[in-house]
């Protein structure tokens, strides 16, 4: 019997069975099975590591109880969702989960919500990849006395490689930026059959079928951003839109050392999706100055290529990125190592022209032995044959394969003995920085974007639940506006299933509606996160003790582009969320100081 594949919180009705001819491939299917839901996820709302959970009984482990997968940082962890499915079924049984549970600092809602369940046993396909956290909750429930086998180290066979493989390339992109320290890069084209992506004339539409071109939006869809060069912005004025109808919308960046580009185009429409404009350090400023004015953002670099990009885009944290560009492009991307996957759409025609532009420029082989050849590759045809030939059109052939491959970084295991207590007496001629920036950095907890929900007075003497920091701080720019667009706005965000999505929410709001925002925002806004944070810290006794561990270090909020909350590129942000939490700090060191000499 199949698994049946449900919605965002998966529910199972009642216990399925499911059969298998031995206990090995029994195990390697429910931890796929537990990649598969957590392959849900990606793209709905980024970036986050995919993790999925399946609870299981009986004496074969063949009866599902229980599902559930991550949704996004910030939301309700897999394990906790499966359990709340199994209910009373989970004592004694055994959970599956692709990936080894990184929650925040102190905050092992996942770790705890297994050991208060009764879960006996945990099989983790893969251990965290990033170090801070890697073999954390494997080693929190081993000590609990929960038996935890890890496909790979404890559980070996043939099935479970099969099963160990498909972990690793559910959570690619996560592994490559811990790897690498670059994001996982994708590059993606259509061409004819004799390897050309448009004709002689640059006509492209269309090379590829309706079918694929689908499937490109899928792709976009789960990725951060998506990346153009100048040609294609010139030649093409795409839109790099998901066109799914909702969920993940990625950033679209241009890529353009002269900002040769048209002043009229559609990325610089900002209403459906943000656009990035990378280019040279000071190319056109007047052109610059048009785009800021359209809301586009524009990045100068010293040195513009591929390489220096990609680290920005680390910097910014994303983590799967999509290459749509032209063969100018697309080869000095490839030479300089940042793409890791490339998929290749082949459509039955042929057009030929000595000119007709390819998918890959230059690389400078000049002998087929250098030609870089592709790992894990796979083939799939997006029409079925018999519609094809009804519709009298051939099927493309989707090839696609791995130019570097996934790296596997579970036998990286940190000892017993490895602490990361922080030292509070840091002298002043010896100044540390701590930065943070996402929920899943050693800090990570620090972020808005944590999942720590608060309990907060309204005004109206009543008290309100927000999910995170950032829910609250975006839908108070709608509050106390008498609109009622306002106050669906406010009603809306709270409701958001993310941070992420209720930053989204209110940002776009923002820019559509200023009428919207309360009129004295900009002078109100450092109070009203202010009174969130110290709410968030006050009430969660190991957030509080956590930010008390940093004293005597300057915190920074390692933003790249916000320069009013984070530090900036290069440190010229006002990084006034890093204030605010120093300056809390202090404040619960005084009182901490003043409640010691009372006790005394």
């Amino acid at each position: 019997m199949g698994y049946l594949c449900l919605g965002l919180t998966v529910t199972p009705p009642k216990p399925k069975l499911v059969l298998c001819s031995s206990r090995h491939e029994m195990e390697a299917r429910h931890i796929q099975r537990a990649a598969e839901l957590a392959d849900k996820s990606a793209g709905m709302t980024s970036p986050h590591p995919n993790s999925g959970c399946v609870i299981c009984r009986g004496p074969n482990v063949n009866v599902v109880v229980g599902e559930g997968f991550l949704y996004a940082q910030g939301t309700k962890p897999a394990e906790l969702q499966a359990i709340e499915s199994a209910r009373d079924l989970c004592r004694g049984a055994t959970a599956f989960l692709n990936l080894e549970p990184g929650d925040s600092y102190g905050d092992e809602t996942a770790v705890s919500a297994l050991v208060k369940a009764g879960i006996s046993r945990v099989v983790v396909g893969l251990r965290h990849p990033l170090e801070h956290l890697r073999g954390k909750a494997i080693h929190t429930l081993r000590g609990e006395g929960v038996q935890v086998d890890v496909l790979g180290e404890e559980l070996q066979s043939k099935t479970i490689e099969e099963a160990l493989k498909y972990c690793l390339s559910v959570n690619a992109p996560l592994l490559y930026r811990a790897a690498f320290q670059v994001p996982f890069s994708v590059l993606k084209y259509a061409m004819t059959l004799d390897g050309k992506i448009a004709a002689s004339s640059g006509d492209a539409s269309w090379v590829s079928s309706r079918l694929s071109r689908h499937r490109v939006f899928e792709l976009r869809g789960r990725s951060d951003a998506v990346i153009v060069g100048g040609n294609t912005v010139r030649r093409d004025d795409p839109r790099l839109t998901a066109r799914h109808g909702g969920g993940h919308v990625p950033v679209r960046i241009v890529m353009s050392q002269s900002l040769n580009l048209p002043e009229v185009a559609n990325l610089w429409d900002i209403s459906e999706a943000r656009t990035i404009v990378a280019t040279q350090r000071g190319a056109r400023k007047d052109f610059q100055k048009m785009l800021a004015s359209k809301g586009v953002e524009v990045v100068e670099f010293d040195i513009l290529n591929p390489r220096e990009l990609m680290e920005y885009c680390y910097d910014r944290g994303y983590l799967s990125i999509l290459w749509e560009c032209g063969g100018a492009l697309s080869a000095p991307a490839i030479a300089s190592g940042i793409i890791h996957k490339v998929y290749a759409f082949v459509a039955p025609k042929i057009i030929g022209g000595a000119k007709a532009p390819s998918p890959v420029g230059e690389l400078g082989m000049v002998q087929m032995s250098q030609a870089l050849k592709l790992s894990d590759v796979s083939f799939e045809q997006h029409m079925p044959l018999t519609l094809a030939i009804i519709l009298q059109i051939g099927p493309d052939m989707l090839i696609s394969g791995y130019l570097h491959p996934i790296p596997d970084m579970s036998p990286v295991i940190p000892s017993l003995d490895e602490t990361s207590a922080i030292d509070p007496s840091v002298k002043s001629y010896d100044v540390r920085i701590l930065f943070f920036y996402k929920a899943w950095d050693p800090y990570g907890a620090l972020s808005n974007f944590s999942p720590h929900p608060l309990r907060m007075p309204d005004g109206n003497g009543n008290y309100v639940t927000w999910p995170t920091v950032e829910h609250y701080y975006q839908a108070h720019k709608f509050v106390g506006v008498n609109d009622p667009l306002a106050r669906e706005c406010v009603e809306k965000i709270k409701s958001a299933k993310s941070p992420e999505e209720a930053a989204r929410m209110g940002r776009t709001m923002e820019k559509k509606r200023p009428d919207l925002v309360q009129p004295e925002w900009d002078s109100c806004k450092i109070d009203v996160m202010y009174r969130a944070l110290k709410c968030k810290f006050s009430i969660y006794p190991h957030l509080n003790l956590m930010l008390l561990s940093t004293a005597g270090s300057v915190l920074v909020e390692a933003s790249p582009h916000d320069l009013f909350w984070g530090g900036g590129r290069e440190g010229e942000g006002l990084n006034y969320l890093g204030r605010l939490l120093m300056q809390l700090r202090s404040e619960f060191l005084g009182e901490s100081s003043t409640l010691s000499h009372t006790s005394s």
